[in-house]
């Protein structure tokens, strides 16, 4: 079923704050109203399943792995009616518009992302991509120091936070990082 109007609804957050969980719910409600369902992923994200979108629950939907935003339209089938990406935060800058255009042509497109990388700071496209949207939810997670709501990814190095000047990227999961409060998210700079 076609939808009237394009659309597009950003899911996000820190890590563990159930955005893919969401994004697999709005999926599987989709998919029983008989709308055509694809979901892409970056190929970098190999915690879980390669053709599946994982929560940290362990719900899974089918999805296509790519290495970039160009194979995302390469990859779309012509029946297709919803769009899920997730962690769209890895992709390139190209995914703006090509979320843009399928929006524009008539698709309800459903986005993941951080907002923050695990510095506190903007996530690559993410800021856009929640700009543009019709529909945004920040859901948060639970501070794994003091227990208060967390809006916030701590990246751990053995036991320890992260250096500001480490890499932006590293895939992991709870080995590697933590959900924290703005007041026990630590970045040393020294």
């Amino acid at each position: 079923m076609k939808h009237q109007f394009g659309s597009l609804e950003v899911i996000t957050g820190s890590m563990f704050c159930g955005k893919t969980e969401e994004l697999i719910r709005r999926l599987r409600r989709a998919t029983i109203a008989k709308q055509k369902v694809q979901v892409f992923k970056p190929i970098i994200d190999k915690r879980y399943a390669m053709g599946k979108v994982t929560s940290h629950s362990g719900n899974e939907f089918q999805a296509i792995p790519v290495s970039n935003s160009a194979e995302i339209m390469e990859l779309l089938e012509k029946d297709t009616t919803v769009v899920g990406i997730d962690e769209a935060q890895f992709f390139d800058d190209g995914i703006v518009e090509l979320i843009d255009q399928l929006a524009d042509g008539g698709l309800r497109v459903i986005v993941t992302g951080l907002d923050m990388n695990f510095r506190g700071e903007p996530f690559g496209c993410m800021p856009t991509i929640i700009a543009k949207a019709e529909h945004v939810d920040k859901l948060n997670a639970i501070c794994m120091v003091c227990g208060e709501s967390a809006c916030r990814t701590q990246r751990l190095v053995n036991g320890k936070p992260a250096h500001y000047d480490d890499p932006i990227v590293i895939v992991g999961a709870s080995e590697m990082y933590e959900a924290r409060c703005r007041h026990c998210h630590e970045v040393p700079r020294d």
